[in-house]
């Protein structure tokens, strides 16, 4: 599995892109100020921190157990779409103590999901195959083993399926993010040709 570091530049470079874009094209044009840099700051730590969340019971087994086992609580496997509700909550409840606005906590709440399926897809990426639908299949799954589906075995209504899925399943988390961060105010713009 990647080490820590790499989770979060994979989330910072490939899902906060648009937040890094953003920000050179508002100091480009002298348009940041002091709020906006802190509004970012809270999406980079919130999105940084929940990247870490699938691993960081390595932190307890490590001082409690002596053992550096971080992929379950308890009978919950923390690679899981059922342990990003963790995620979900701990956005959730940052944007609501930052902004005090219900909606603005709905969107960190969905930024901070986005943050912690890139953990799940770069260990995915790294072969590391994560129980993705626990508890409705118990079995580790990988999103990119559908990518590698060979048409000629598999058929090609399951082949078309297995590639959607998978690509799917990455587009949707990169449009979480971009969703999210477009309601903090870091988006591409279209200006018109003259």
């Amino acid at each position: 599995m990647p080490y820590p570091v790499v989770h979060v530049l994979f989330f910072l470079f490939c899902i906060g892109a648009v937040a890094i874009y953003a920000i050179t094209k508002a100091l480009s044009r002298g348009e940041l100020s002091f709020r906006d840099s802190r509004k970012l700051l809270l999406l980079m730590f919130v999105g940084g921190l929940c990247t870490m969340f699938p691993d960081l019971i390595v932190v307890y087994n490590l001082l409690i157990n002596g053992t550096l086992q971080h992929c379950w609580v308890g009978p919950i496997p923390t690679h899981s779409l059922l342990f990003s509700s963790t995620a979900i909550l701990f956005g959730g409840i940052v944007g609501y103590a930052a902004y005090r606005e219900l909606n603005k906590a709905v969107y960190m709440a969905i930024f901070a999901e986005s943050a912690f399926l890139t953990h799940l897809l770069l260990d995915d990426i790294a072969e590391a195959y994560c129980p993705y639908l626990y508890p409705l299949y118990n079995k580790p799954t990988s999103v990119f083993l559908l990518m590698n589906a060979e048409f000629t075995g598999a058929g090609l209504f399951n082949y078309l399926t297995a590639s959607f899925v998978s690509v799917f399943f990455i587009f949707i988390v990169i449009l979480m993010a971009l969703f999210a961060l477009s309601r903090f105010g870091f988006e591409f713009s279209y200006r018109a040709e003259k």
